[in-house]
């Protein structure tokens, strides 16, 4: 019989993934949602969907029944460990067997930014939760670059607050592969384990300017800004006090050396190496191209 996977986080960038990555490989697809009004896209894909709501534990037991997988991804935010509680507790109540939970990399009680303590606290009690458990903590999603798109296409530069950070930078495509591969092979395969997902070599934003300008056949620069700078950006798009401060810590950390890491297990999971950051330009040159390529 078909193993049931819950999605949470089901109409965000990772989950979308791994909902493509899950389709057709014989798991029945269950999405959690907040509102009726976002169940189009998880159901596009062929995931059955559920309304629900991991601020209230009150409204997800339904949404666990059956359930033997769990795809554990918490929204970022202070309440992130609470989300994960009532996921854990409600999995838990349910008799889920497994929870494969998105971590972040360099999630540590003693990490240099809120959100990486955060993901600490959700991570242990994940692995006390009584059922088999994987952790997945990726490096800085190459779809961030995608945030800069606009920028790109009309001035051929993107500014960030990361001065001359080095960064092993992962695909979410290749987030969403791996996340697939642990919830399809047999429980027992991956429990216990905590894997940190990077892309194939760290660069600095000057190294994406230029691959990416050779990807994309025209020239793109890499402009550092401060981090007063930077604020005024996000909040100036409507991006959320609380993530601003995450972001500038984060910045701050990959600024100091911090990110500059990279390991084999994507190749180990997938056999096969993980996506080129020229790989990734590529495969959306749309959003950084002007129309008519000029």
């Amino acid at each position: 019989m078909p193993r049931t996977v819950l999605i949470t986080g089901a109409t965000g960038t990772v989950s979308t993934a791994l909902m493509g990555a899950l389709e057709g490989a014989g798991v029945n697809l269950r999405a959690l949602v907040r509102e009726n009004s976002s169940a189009d896209g998880p159901r596009a894909r062929g995931a059955e969907v559920v309304t629900g709501d991991l601020d209230d534990p009150r409204s997800l037991p339904p949404a666990f029944e059956g359930v033997q997988d769990l795809w554990l991804l918490t929204p970022n935010g202070p309440r992130a460990p609470e989300n994960n509680m009532n996921a854990v507790w409600a999995a838990r109540q349910a008799g889920v067997e497994r929870v494969v939970r998105l971590s972040a990399v360099g999630a540590a009680h003693d990490a240099p930014n809120r959100s990486g303590r955060l993901h600490a606290l959700s991570d242990r009690e994940t692995e006390h939760g009584g059922m088999r458990w994987t952790i997945l903590r990726p490096h800085w999603f190459m779809q961030n670059l995608l945030n800069e798109a606009a920028d790109i296409r009309a001035t051929g530069t993107f500014s960030l607050n990361m001065a001359s950070a080095r960064i092993g930078m992962i695909d979410v495509r290749d987030i969403a592969e791996c996340a697939a591969r642990v919830l399809l092979d047999d429980p027992g395969r991956h429990h216990g384990r905590t894997y940190t997902l990077t892309g194939p070599r760290s660069l600095t934003f000057d190294e994406v300017a230029g691959r990416s300008a050779l990807a994309l056949g025209r020239p793109v620069t890499y402009l550092p800004v401060g981090d007063d700078a930077r604020r005024a950006t996000l909040l100036g798009h409507g991006v959320p006090g609380w993530i601003v401060d995450m972001l500038e810590e984060y910045a701050r950390a990959y600024a100091s050396g911090w990110g500059d890491l990279t390991t084999g297990t994507v190749a180990d999971l997938l056999g096969r190496p993980p996506r080129d950051v020229a790989d990734f330009v590529r495969d959306h040159a749309a959003a950084f191209v002007p129309a008519g390529g000029g």
